[in-house]
């Protein structure tokens, strides 16, 4: 669990570090340019209210208060003297807004002006012949509440610190949400241990992506309670064939020390030689499953037939027939131990006659060894195939098989790229077929 909370910790983190800095880069941005966008525009309408009042007193003077111009109510003209000749009702009686006046030759004076009751923008544009001489319009616009307080910034950053809160919380709960299945699968792992493998981890129903990760998991715990246990029974079955030919062994020794009859020495060579085989195959198959890199070269597969069947001594006669020009790339001896162990199983089991053949199929090269022996149902063509197994009909005729034969040829044809199968046919078929140079 500790792993898991710090995930859903460092994503928290993450998400309000991001999305904080954002939201108050933001906030900061708005609160430094929404007053003076917002000051422009009031002084942009007090302007135009002020330009419009001039014109109206070019040629007479107001004869009462100066009506509102664009909602802007408040309203003066000031003479050159500074007096106060014109207002609007809400200025009736009261001083200039102002003293500012325009200057340097300008037209237009642009001020701020802030009183008990709040602050105004105001803006005078002069004229200098009027109803009441040279004068000066001022139209003043009140500052909305958010400006002349620090209530928006306050404001602003609150709701950013509320935002981001919202977002922290948003994301504990949504990330926490997310890896509540994988902390499932995380405690449905830690209960299954060594001994029992039969576990599964439970699938969430959400079929996305932490849903296929719980398949996952499964298919590979199911692969590796059967990995395991093949791996005993391969320890148990080899230990049962090592015991056999060492115990002929130490029996024979024992006997040819006290007698030192040459039969006995002999006897005791078959066991050791039988011993020396079986290790030898354990080697072997202990290499291939490593994934030891095989040596790579260009094969002729049909001259390598050819060559194996004639050094090799039969107890049945063997037929040929092989296609010329059948090209292999990989190891020779590894492919001669594939047919050795192949012929070695049907001279074994066939009655009469072994038949090979090599050809060439699309982009596959093809050997298949056939003999004529009883055959096997299709039920158990698979299992002939694992470690030290041999059918109930084959142990009274076995002399000397270990049940490596077949599994080491399988696997050393699937190192190769291929596979090796049985095949339907009235003769036992073993086929292997490989990628064709």
């Amino acid at each position: 669990m500790v792993h898991g909370r710090s995930i859903r910790a460092r994503v928290t983190i993450a998400t309000v570090v991001s999305f904080g800095l954002l939201i108050l880069g933001g906030v900061t941005v708005i609160s430094a340019t929404y007053p003076v966008q917002a000051r422009a525009d009031l002084m942009e309408q007090a302007a135009k209210a002020s330009r419009r009042v001039t014109m109206m007193i070019d040629d007479q003077p107001f004869p009462g208060h100066i009506p509102p111009q664009d909602s802007v109510g408040l309203l003066q003209v000031v003479d050159a003297e500074g007096r106060v000749v014109a207002a609007s009702a809400a200025l009736a009686g009261q001083p200039p807004l102002t003293s500012a006046r325009p200057s340097g030759g300008d037209s237009r004076v642009n001020g701020r002006v802030c009183r008990p009751e709040g602050c105004v923008v105001v803006v005078g544009t002069s004229n200098r012949s009027t109803a009441y001489g040279p004068a000066v319009a001022y139209a003043a616009v009140r500052e909305p509440f958010l400006l002349r307080s620090s209530f928006l910034p306050a404001m602003l950053y609150g709701s950013a610190a509320a935002l981001v809160a919202l977002l922290g919380w948003a994301a504990w709960y949504g990330v926490g949400h997310v890896l509540a299945p994988v902390e499932r699968i995380r405690r449905g792992l830690e209960r299954i241990s060594a001994e029992d493998l039969s576990r599964r981890v439970e699938v969430p129903p959400s079929e996305d992506e932490v849903a296929e990760l719980a398949v996952t998991v499964n298919d590979t715990l199911s692969r590796l309670e059967d990995a395991v246990e093949r791996h005993r029974r391969f320890v148990s079955d080899a230990s049962h064939e090592l015991r056999t030919p060492i115990a002929g062994l130490m029996v024979r020794l024992e006997a040819g020390l006290e007698e030192r009859t040459e039969a006995d020495w002999l006897a005791a060579m078959v066991d050791a030689q039988r011993l020396a085989d079986i290790v030898g195959d354990l080697l072997l198959m202990a290499r291939l499953d490593a994934g030891t890199e095989i040596g790579r070269e260009r094969i002729d597969l049909g001259r390598l037939v050819e060559e194996e069947v004639a050094r090799r001594p039969a107890r049945l006669p063997v037929t040929l027939r092989v296609e010329p020009g059948v090209f292999v790339e990989g190891s020779r001896l590894r492919l001669a131990r594939v047919l050795t162990n192949l012929l070695s199983n049907a001279d074994r089991y066939g009655d009469s006659a072994v038949r090979v053949s090599v050809r060439g199929s699309g982009d596959e090269a093809v050997l298949e060894v056939a003999d004529d022996g009883p055959g096997i149902p299709e039920e158990l063509r698979e299992r002939v195939f694992e470690r030290f197994t041999r059918l109930d009909r084959t142990r009274s005729r076995d002399t000397g098989g270990s049940g490596l034969g077949l599994p080491i040829a399988r696997d050393i044809a699937r190192a190769h790229g291929g596979d090796l199968r049985i095949e339907d046919g009235p003769e036992t078929r073993l086929v292997m077929r490989l990628p064709r140079e």
